[in-house]
C-alpha cells in the first residue's frame, strides 16, 4: 500500500563485510524505534550460520532480524523475491508504528529494494571463471543442462553448444537467484525510494588493509567456531552440491573443496579469506557510486572505530532523520 513519504520514514545500513553492521543496527534498535530487516543473500539459508555471521539465536531472540532463516539450501532466493518479502516486512514495521531498518552487503538487493529492478547483475569474473572451469570439465551441454533446471524458458530458445549466451544466462542465475528470463520480463511499480524518505548510510574505509585484518581474524574465529564442522555436516546432506545460489556462498564454496579432497584445509582457509577479501572490496566499489549516500568511515588515524564512537556518529544521523 502507498505511504506518504512525508510521514514514514526508512533507513538503509549498508556496508562491506566484516565492518560491524549488525552490532551497530542492534544498537540503533535498542536506542530508536526501529526493526531490523537483513539484506543478506547468504543468511537467508538454514544451517549456513557461522561463515554467514548471522547473529546468534539468543540475540535474534532479543533483537529480530527479519528475512533471516527462511530457505533451504536446495531453494533458490531471487532478487524479486527479496524485493516481495522486503516490501511485506517494510509495511508490517509501518503498521505497528515502527521504522524499519535494513542492514546488510548485498548490494544488488539494497539497489533493486530502494530504486526498482530496472537492469541485470554486471558481469563477475570469479562466478564466470567457475562456470568456465565446469564447461571445461562437463562442456557446455552439460551446462545447457544444469540450465533448463532453473531457466527452463532461456534454455529452451538456445542450443546446447551456444556458450556465450548461456554463460550470461547461468551468471545472472548465481549472482541474483532469478532466472534471467524473469528479470527480462519483470516490471515493478514504485520503489521504496518514491514511497518513503530514505536515510541511506553507507559504512566506508579509508584504508582497506584495516578491514582486510579484520576479515582475516575473524574468519581466524569462525574457524575456532566450528566453520569447519558446519561445512563437513551441510557437505555430507549433500546441501553444498546443490544447483542453487547457496552452494556458492563465500567461504562454504572454498572449504567445499577441502571436503572433496581437492585442497588441504589450510589452502582452503587462505582461499576463503581471499574471497572474503575479494567480496568486501567488490561491496565498497558499489558503495563509491552510491546516489543520496551518507557514507560514514569506520577507521581515524590508521585504527578502527570502536562500536562505542561508531554509534555516536551514526546515531545523530538517525536521530535528525527521525526527528526525535
Amino acid at each position: 500500500m502507498p505511504v506518504d513519504k512525508n510521514f514514514k520514514k526508512l533507513i538503509s545500513l549498508m556496508g562491506p563485510t566484516a565492518s560491524g553492521k549488525t552490532e551497530l543496527a542492534i544498537r540503533l534498535r535498542k536506542k530508536f524505534p526501529l526493526e531490523i530487516i537483513s539484506v543478506d543473500s547468504a543468511q537467508v539459508y538454514r544451517g549456513f550460520n557461522i561463515g554467514t555471521a548471522k547473529p546468534d539465536a539468543n540475540t535474534l531472540k532479543e533483537d529480530p532480524h527479519r528475512l533471516i532463516d527462511i530457505r533451504n539450501a536446495g531453494e533458490s532466493y531471487s532478487v524479486a523475491d527479496f524485493v516481495h518479502d522486503a516490501n511485506e516486512a517494510v509495511n508490517e514495521i509501518v503498521s505497528n508504528g515502527r521504522v524499519p531498518i535494513l542492514v546488510g552487503g548485498s548490494m544488488l538487493y539494497f539497489k533493486s529494494f530502494l530504486h526498482g529492478i530496472d537492469d541485470l547483475p554486471k558481469a563477475d569474473k570469479k562466478i564466470r571463471e567457475f562456470i568456465e572451469e565446469k564447461a571445461k570439465k562437463e562442456g557446455w551441454p552439460s551446462l545447457h543442462a544444469d540450465l533448463a533446471k532453473v531457466d527452463p524458458v532461456t534454455a529452451n530458445k538456445l542450443h546446447p553448444n551456444h556458450s556465450n549466451r548461456i554463460q550470461r544466462a547461468l551468471e545472472v542465475y548465481y549472482q541474483s537467484g532469478t532466472p534471467l528470463s524473469k528479470l527480462q520480463n519483470l516490471s515493478v511499480g514504485k520503489s521504496a525510494i518514491d514511497l518513503f524518505s530514505v536515510l541511506q548510510i553507507g559504512l566506508t574505509i579509508k584504508d582497506r588493509s584495516i578491514l582486510y585484518e579484520r576479515i582475516e581474524r575473524r574468519f581466524e574465529n569462525m574457524i575456532t567456531e566450528g566453520l569447519v564442522e558446519e561445512v563437513s555436516e551441510l557437505h555430507t546432506k549433500g546441501d553444498l552440491d546443490l544447483n542453487s545460489p547457496a552452494s556458492l556462498l563465500v567461504g562454504y564454496r572454498q572449504l567445499k573443496e577441502w571436503c572433496c579432497g581437492n585442497l588441504e584445509l589450510s589452502d582452503s582457509i587462505s582461499m576463503s579469506i581471499k574471497a572474503t577479501k575479494n567480496l568486501a572490496k567488490r561491496q565498497l566499489t558499489w558503495l563509491r557510486g552510491w546516489d543520496d549516500l551518507q557514507s560514514v568511515s569506520i577507521d581515524f588515524d590508521d585504527r578502527l572505530l570502536t562500536i562505542d564512537e561508531l554509534e555516536n556518529k551514526v546515531s545523530k544521523m538517525v536521530e535528525e532523520h527521525l526527528l526525535l
